[in-house]
């Protein structure tokens, strides 16, 4: 087999066999294949798809390009969420913590940011000491010891898709549902997980635009998920306008941690009560979608979830005391607060435009090399639907720039829209 031969086949709308497949991921994981030749190749898969077979070949590669782990010897349970991506969605920080402090172990392995995406190893990097590139025996001991891990793609763990990710993000070809099932399921199945919860985000802020998109992303990842043996369960949920306040690496893990001790904004607060439902639901932890959201309660209040949380971070070498102390996270040196120049209801914050933003400011990265700037980003206390007054503050942008901030100030305004008339707020789920 060539390489070339495979990206013209799919070119030109054919169908590639599982051997073909494997042969891509293989050559591609191990350098045989370049970086200009996968990047034909996705950029064909996302012009011209895949079917469900191709699919699931395509995942099952991926996930076999390394170990896939059995942690049936650590505990008989293990349950793992992830989100295909949007603005402000630091959902993972906080849902963990909640479900490990109910008893049921998490092992995830996350991703980067993926274009106006953050990425929650971006998040925890923010973290000082923090290590996001665990082994296979780091991560079962991990799990085995306190019931809670937080990671990246290891050079043992789904190599295949951190090469895939991470060219994706820089060559125009993340919003591919075949390329998106792949990469999120091949590291749920790596990653040994027997229940997996989807958040499938849906609008300005996310790769899928519409929920027909949505619906067919969530119906593959199903589908993958059920064939490899995994109770796969999907939830579709707003990204019209960012979640939360945080727009911002460092920014958005003060407010996950402000989720654990009984606070945190009202719309990130029910999204992460939400998918801890889901978990202990669908692992069977809990009998009811409300005994679970009361166990998730109790954990807030008790202080058990801050506490894994602390566990977690000193686990994978990185400092507590800025869990206890989050004014010791990364701050930004300038700090402006953009007022509002008319009075109405608020009818739009582009989520997508405020991520655009945010990487401007240095929160992501326009090419794979690129350094993060964790401190920079948004603080955004609105919603559509808000009543303002002309002069009320409609954002923070926290830049260590002037140029970038001044930019950030412009484009944040840009985002917002207003009506004379009062608007209704934006729903926070859609059905499946």
């Amino acid at each position: 087999m060539r390489a070339v031969d495979i990206i013209i086949k799919k070119r030109d709308k054919l169908e590639l066999t599982g051997d073909e497949i494997r042969y891509f991921v293989n050559g591609y994981t191990s350098g045989e294949i370049t970086d200009y030749q996968a990047a034909a190749w996705a950029m064909a898969v996302l012009l011209n798809g895949m079917n469900d077979r191709e699919t699931t070949d395509l995942t099952m590669a991926m996930a076999e390009s390394g170990e896939i782990l059995d942690l049936s010897d650590v505990t008989p349970m293990v349950v793992d969420k992830h989100s295909t991506g949007g603005v402000g969605d630091k959902t993972t920080l906080s849902v963990l913590p909640i479900v490990a402090a109910c008893g049921l172990p998490c092992g995830k392995m996350s991703g980067r940011g993926l274009g106006f995406s953050g990425g929650t190893l971006d998040k925890l990097e923010s973290i000082p000491g923090y290590r996001v590139n665990l082994s296979t025996a780091e991560f079962k001991d991990q799990l085995r010891r306190i019931g809670i891990v937080l990671t990246g793609q290891s050079a043992d763990l789904a190599p295949a898709d951190g090469k895939f990710y991470a060219l994706r993000d820089v060559t125009g070809t993340v919003q591919s549902i075949p390329l998106i099932a792949a990469s999120i399921m091949s590291k749920k199945i790596a990653g040994g997980a027997n229940c997996i919860v989807l958040d499938v985000k849906v609008g300005h802020g996310a790769f899928m635009k519409n929920q027909d998109e949505a619906r067919q992303l969530a119906r593959a990842m199903r589908g993958i998920g059920e064939l490899a043996g995994r109770k796969t369960l999907a939830v579709l949920s707003n990204m019209d306008q960012p979640l939360g306040f945080a727009v911002g690496n460092a920014l958005e893990l003060v407010e996950a941690i402000e989720i654990l001790r009984g606070g945190g904004p009202a719309d990130f607060r029910e999204h992460v009560l939400r998918s801890v439902e889901e978990m202990l639901t669908i692992s069977g932890a809990a009998p009811s979608n409300a005994a679970a959201r009361q166990a998730a309660l109790n954990v807030i209040s008790n202080g058990s979830a801050l506490e894994k949380l602390l566990q977690l971070v000193a686990a994978q070498g990185g400092d507590p005391d800025v869990i206890v102390h989050p004014e010791r996270l990364p701050r930004a040196s300038l700090i402006e607060s953009v007022k509002a120049a008319q009075s109405g209801y608020i009818s739009q914050i582009n989520a997508r435009v405020i991520g655009e933003a945010a990487v401007a400011l240095g929160g992501g990265r326009a090419r794979k090399s690129d350094q993060i700037d964790h401190a920079v980003g948004f603080i955004i206390p609105r919603k559509v639907g808000d009543k303002v007054e002309k002069g009320d503050v409609l954002f923070e942008v926290h830049a260590n720039d002037p140029a970038k901030l001044a930019q950030a100030r412009r484009e944040g305004l840009s985002a917002f829209a207003f009506s004379p008339s009062p608007v209704d707020p934006l729903p926070l789920f859609f059905e499946d």
